[in-house]
């Protein structure tokens, strides 16, 4: 097949869909497809990524409130690339505008909405839900939910991450939901690479013994990931059992992040680990990784966790949930503080050994079941 995606929020500058994107123009071509990316930039240009690889660039406008992203504003310039590309099978990466420009394109490949973002959790309820109950919310976003109702239609398919947003959108009556949880580097994260070492090195960071229990956190800093509340859950945590954490990232709420920790030896943040394998080893090396956002459409650090063997503490909904199931970890209510205090301290008290689960998708099996899906989409489509 020939496989085009359609990816508004794609970056050259890192994020979680740039990863995926890259997995994909990887292991697409091994499975016998053509991939092509379309993604907004500064010019026209295309990028080869090998054999039946590779990136288009439309020239797009920048994204106002955050420069590193641009998006789709020319419909007819993006159907001219479609028409060029007459792809068998077309993925859009975003809830927003360009879905509805691919429906209105009037070629006959199949399409598939591919949920990249959440942005009720990340936004409405987030917003709302200290005043009002998630169902009054929805009832005030009804135009949201006409519209995602209407790209249900358009589309063959609604891909899902995780269980509690496909069952969030058959409960908005959105047709074709299926779940593809997304697939982890099975050759890099291992319980293999826990080192004791790594793990006392970073407890004295934190200004601890290895006597104290290591959190492990990492992500954008965003708004929706909620690191202040993470931070000042960890404080309170520990004082009932010494407890350190590493928070690993960058954005726009560094200096928030910076003033929740204020003066506390024991939260130590830091710029991404961007080698691989010393990211898994850290991971690997942790007591338990644990998140704040109940916004995630997968949570790739929870299901990277996972494979590591390691804990995690995360949010009750959303897709950082998933990775808690079968005893892998705690949950707590999302958005709550409080919550998450008295789950560290339980974890401290009785904590988890996670061992790698058979249930962890691999990157290959990931796109593997996706493209057999893809597959007997056209298969259905020709028959009928």
């Amino acid at each position: 097949m020939k496989i085009v995606d359609v990816c508004a929020f794609y970056s050259p500058q890192g994020g979680g869909v740039r990863t995926y994107i890259e997995q994909k123009l990887r292991i697409g071509p091994q499975l016998g497809h053509e991939i092509v990316v379309l993604v907004p930039g500064e010019e026209h240009a295309v990028i080869e990524r090998g054999p039946g690889a590779r990136i288009v660039t439309l020239p797009s406008p920048r994204f106002p409130l955050d420069r590193k992203y641009g998006y789709f504003a020319d419909e007819a310039a993006l159907h001219a690339a479609l028409d060029a590309e007459r792809p068998d099978v077309v993925e859009v990466s975003s809830p927003w505008r360009s879905p509805l420009m691919v429906a209105r394109w009037p070629g006959s490949a199949r399409r598939s909405l591919v949920m990249h973002a959440d942005p009720l959790s990340a936004y409405a309820y987030r917003w709302f839900a200290p005043m009002l109950s998630r169902s009054h919310i929805d009832r005030g976003f009804e135009r949201y939910w006409a519209h995602l109702r209407q790209l249900g239609e358009a589309f063959d398919m609604t891909v899902c991450a995780n269980h509690d947003l496909a069952a969030r959108m058959r409960e908005g009556g959105v047709a074709g939901v299926r779940v593809h949880p997304l697939g982890v580097e099975t050759g890099v994260f291992s319980p293999e690479r826990r080192d004791p070492a790594l793990r006392g090195r970073l407890l004295a960071l934190c200004g601890l013994d290895e006597s104290a229990c290591l959190l492990v956190a990492a992500g954008r800093l965003a708004p929706e990931k909620r690191w202040p509340m993470v931070v000042d859950a960890v404080a309170a945590a520990s004082l009932h059992r010494p407890v350190g954490l590493i928070l690993l990232g960058e954005g726009r709420e560094a200096r928030a992040i910076r003033s929740a920790i204020g003066g506390n030896p024991h939260v130590r943040l830091f710029e991404p680990e961007r080698d691989r394998a010393a990211f898994a080893a850290i991971l690997a090396s942790a007591d338990a990784v644990v998140h704040g956002c109940e916004a995630e459409t997968f949570c790739m650090v929870g299901a990277e966790a996972r494979a590591s063997g390691t804990a995690v503490i995360v949010p009750d909904s959303g897709g950082a949930a998933d990775h808690a199931r079968d005893g892998a970890g705690l949950t707590y209510k999302a958005g709550n503080r409080f919550s998450l205090t008295n789950a560290i301290v339980k974890f401290c008290a009785q904590p988890i050994s996670a061992s790698r689960l058979g249930d962890v998708v691999s990157n290959l099996q990931h796109f593997e079941g996706l493209f057999a899906e893809y597959r007997q989409v056209r298969r259905r489509s020709r028959a009928a």
